[in-house]
């Protein structure tokens, strides 16, 4: 018989399968190509969303004045850091207006000396200064006790006329002719020339950055030629309890002057800080990521003249002058979120929406391939029919291939999971069916030992093979 007949309608339909086979990896090629650049996409797109630029408003004194500069400096670092942050600077004619600016919530950050009106809605970044104030007395001369020096003409050498309030406030002089007699230092003096005797000045309080101080060259030179005493101010603890925004510090030895070592022993001072602040509605995010950005940048914001070279954390106690901003105080505390803690609800509206497009692409996908995956689902009819035949099987042999049936059923779904030669569709379904016949099989297994187990508890006479006959068949030829 000749083979050649059944042969010959063989051979179209294998080439119209390897069409319809290189037909279909062509449509997954194209559905894989299509994939991507939708990852890409969505990719792209979360980027852009996430550096997001924010522009934020700080509100500043003169163009010229310390929070000016650092505020300039803030703003170069986030650019050249390429930060989603950006700075807008709004300059005022001094610092108080810049505080009243953010006050009435036109700004979003500011600079405040705690001497100054603090906006409610003021919490603290960072601790970008601390201002000290030296009692300095002519000469030789001790000053005891600030008491000493109401109804004595006194200078004021500070950068901005809120410091005479503050000296007047702290040495309690009211307005009237006492308080006139503490006047700011003229600009450019030194302090020989308010210590001659012309001058009619019986003390000098300075009010200085403490960084500052410390590069100061003109107070050892003054002092090498005797020029003036610096004191104590005893008071200290006792002002920073009446004054909630003052702190009291503590001068070491040669703070001041080398040689002559001044002072010669640490003394006590007081002092106020200078703070950068932000709104109180600012977001936790915001607020922490520009705390980390000044904490991390401490040497490149510090300015030439010493402001802001020693920045410290903002205080977190609750009885802070002006409260971290929470913000701020979770970086400090290492209480910050993680990313999922942070994008966890951007990232399940993500998921979403990546799962709708997912399933409009399966979609086509199935539409444009000629082989739709099974759906899980149909698996569970296999797992229902091992649960059947589970209280069938009367030997944990039997039970043992039950068992073996249900892994390779489970075995195949996640191969076919993975080639994607069955689909999700039902999944649910099928591990429900699943978990439900391998409880079963533990739990018949479990009743197969028992009852096993009280057999031989009946039966406890072991088998006596000594009377068993063997018999020997023979087989004809």
């Amino acid at each position: 018989m000749s083979t050649e007949g059944p042969t010959a309608p063989t051979e179209p339909r294998r080439t119209l399968r390897r069409k319809v086979i290189k037909t279909n990896q062509q449509q997954v090629l194209l559905y894989v190509v299509l994939t991507l650049l939708l990852s890409l996409v969505t990719v792209w797109a979360g980027r852009a969303m996430l550096h997001n630029s924010e522009t934020l408003t700080f509100a500043v004194g003169a163009p010229n004045s310390d929070e000016a500069l650092f505020a300039t400096k803030l703003a170069a670092l986030l650019k050249n850091n390429a930060s989603h942050f950006r700075i807008k600077i709004v300059n005022n004619p001094d610092n108080a207006r810049a505080l009243a600016q953010f006050d009435r919530r036109q700004a979003d950050l500011a600079i405040l000396r705690t001497d100054a009106k603090v906006p409610p809605r003021a919490r603290t970044l960072a601790i970008l200064e601390h201002d000290l104030v030296l009692l300095l007395g002519p000469g030789n001369k001790k000053i005891k006790s600030l008491a000493e020096l109401k109804k004595k003409k006194v200078a004021v050498v500070a950068e901005n006329e809120s410091s005479l309030a503050f000296v007047r406030s702290i040495l309690d002089i009211p307005d009237g002719p006492d308080a006139a007699k503490i006047q700011m230092a003229p600009q450019g003096a030194t302090l020989d020339k308010l210590f001659a005797p012309s001058s009619g000045f019986s003390a000098v309080i300075a009010i200085v950055h403490a960084s500052r101080a410390v590069r100061d060259k003109a107070y050892e030179q003054v002092a090498k030629h005797g020029g003036f005493t610096l004191n104590a101010i005893d008071e200290a603890k006792a002002l920073a309890r009446k004054f909630p925004g003052i702190s009291d510090e503590t001068l070491t030895a040669g703070t001041l002057s080398a040689s002559p070592e001044i002072p010669d022993d640490d003394l006590d001072t007081i002092g106020l800080e200078w703070l950068l602040v932000a709104q109180s509605k600012m977001s936790l995010t915001t607020g922490g990521d520009l705390a980390r950005i000044v904490y991390e940048n401490k040497s490149a914001l510090g300015l030439d003249n010493g402001f802001a070279t020693r920045i410290e954390p903002a205080s977190t106690e609750k009885d802070a002058f002006v409260m971290a901003h929470q913000g701020a105080a979770d970086y400090i505390n290492d209480d910050t979120k993680s990313f999922m803690d942070k994008y966890s609800d951007m990232m399940y509206l993500g998921a979403g929406a990546l799962s709708i497009i997912g399933s409009i692409f399966a979609a086509i996908y199935t539409k444009i391939t000629r082989v739709a995956p099974e759906k899980a689902s149909k698996l569970s009819t296999a797992i229902l029919d091992i649960g059947e035949r589970i209280e069938h099987a009367h030997s944990l042999d039997q039970l043992e291939c039950l068992q073996d049936e249900l892994e390779g059923i489970l075995r195949g779904a996640v191969i076919g999971l993975r080639d994607g030669t069955i689909s999700t569709d039902g999944l649910d379904t099928f591990k429900l069916g699943y978990e439900f016949v391998r409880d079963e099989i533990g739990m018949r297994r479990d009743y197969l030992k028992r009852h096993a187990a009280e057999v031989e508890k009946a039966d406890p006479v072991p088998h006596d093979d000594s009377n068993v006959v063997v018999v020997k068949t023979a087989q004809s030829a």
